[in-house]
């Protein structure tokens, strides 16, 4: 039987944090993190709500995920958020040494890839894992921002 936890699996649920970020008025982000094909942390930008410019959904998940491990490494687990990590949360999870980071869509102006951020040497990276939905949410939202 095939394994129904894919990387398309997880990164729909994080499509449903952006999509409550989008709702609260947030910039539509949202990131899951898994361990053995377990949701342990869900959440979405909270950056407006908190006045926070730190509150990201990447930071916010792995602060959700340090308190359920116990610990703040995150070995053996995978992050997917719906935008590609900018430099802060890049350099975050290099510092928990997260095992595996799955994002949507790329951030051609402030993401950890253009601005050339180092992750951690074992962290592996999967991009554009349902990245059309994840860019046209975030283009949804600018857009009704501009109305």
């Amino acid at each position: 039987m095939e394994n129904p936890f894919t990387d398309e699996y997880f990164m729909k649920k994080a499509l449903q944090e952006a999509e409550v970020a989008f709702d609260k008025g947030e910039i539509p982000v949202g990131a899951v993190i898994v361990i053995d094909n377990k949701i342990i942390a869900r959440t979405h930008n909270l950056t407006e709500m908190l006045h926070d410019v730190t509150a990201h959904a990447e930071m916010q998940a792995i602060t959700s995920a340090a308190n359920f491990i116990g610990g703040k490494y995150l070995k053996g687990c995978t992050l997917y958020v719906t935008l590609e990590p900018c430099q802060m949360c890049a350099g975050a999870l290099y510092w928990s040494q997260i095992s595996k980071i799955v994002f949507g869509a790329c951030d051609d102006q402030r993401g950890f890839q253009i601005l050339g951020t180092t992750l951690h040497p074992k962290t592996q990276v999967v991009k554009g894992v349902l990245a059309q939905e994840a860019a046209d949410l975030i283009v949804r939202f600018f857009a009704s921002r501009r109305k």
